[in-house]
């Protein structure tokens, strides 16, 4: 891979690439990045997703990335303009991970869990399968999607590297 093709995704942020190039996102711990293709179109997208829902945003303007449930929508719209296809769209999550350990069962410290869960509820709303997943668990992820294969490469100091 070389850098002239790298499309970076920074927190609550998302892109898209059509053709050639590798979406990347890094820190996703809790957060989950969402990643949708079209092989036909080769369009590719990527979301890295900090909360489950925007019911929660105080801020003025939300940042439509940082949420599952607006994140989604615009990445969909994104790769509509550039002519993918909601009916041939797959996706592949990684990341949700529960970070540190909490005594009890108190919801609202469940971030990445209720991340991948907010996540699968959206792309299930629009029908699209979720063909591999890598999330979970208690250590975090970088991603790299190409967009010419489909090919999501997942790398985490525990882990090593591994392809979805």
């Amino acid at each position: 891979m070389s850098l002239d093709n790298l499309i970076k995704v920074g927190m609550a942020d998302l892109n898209v690439a059509h053709n050639t190039g590798v979406l990347k996102t890094t820190g996703l711990g809790s957060c989950v990045g969402v990643t949708l293709f079209d092989s036909r179109t080769k369009v590719a997208g990527m979301a890295h997703v900090m909360l489950p829902s925007s019911d929660i945003a105080r801020e003025g303007t939300i940042n439509l990335a940082k949420y599952a449930d607006t994140a989604i929508p615009e990445l969909i719209a994104r790769m509509q303009k550039l002519g993918a296809q909601v009916s041939r769209m797959e996706a592949k999550l990684a990341g949700g991970a529960q970070m540190f350990a909490f005594a009890g069962n108190n919801d609202t410290m469940r971030i990445g869990p209720r991340n991948v869960e907010s996540c699968k509820e959206m792309l299930n709303k629009y029908g699209i399968p979720i063909k591999a997943e890598d999330t979970g668990a208690n250590y975090g992820r970088t991603i790299e999607f190409n967009c010419e294969s489909g090919v999501l490469v997942i790398r985490s100091v525990q882990q090593g590297v591994k392809e979805i």
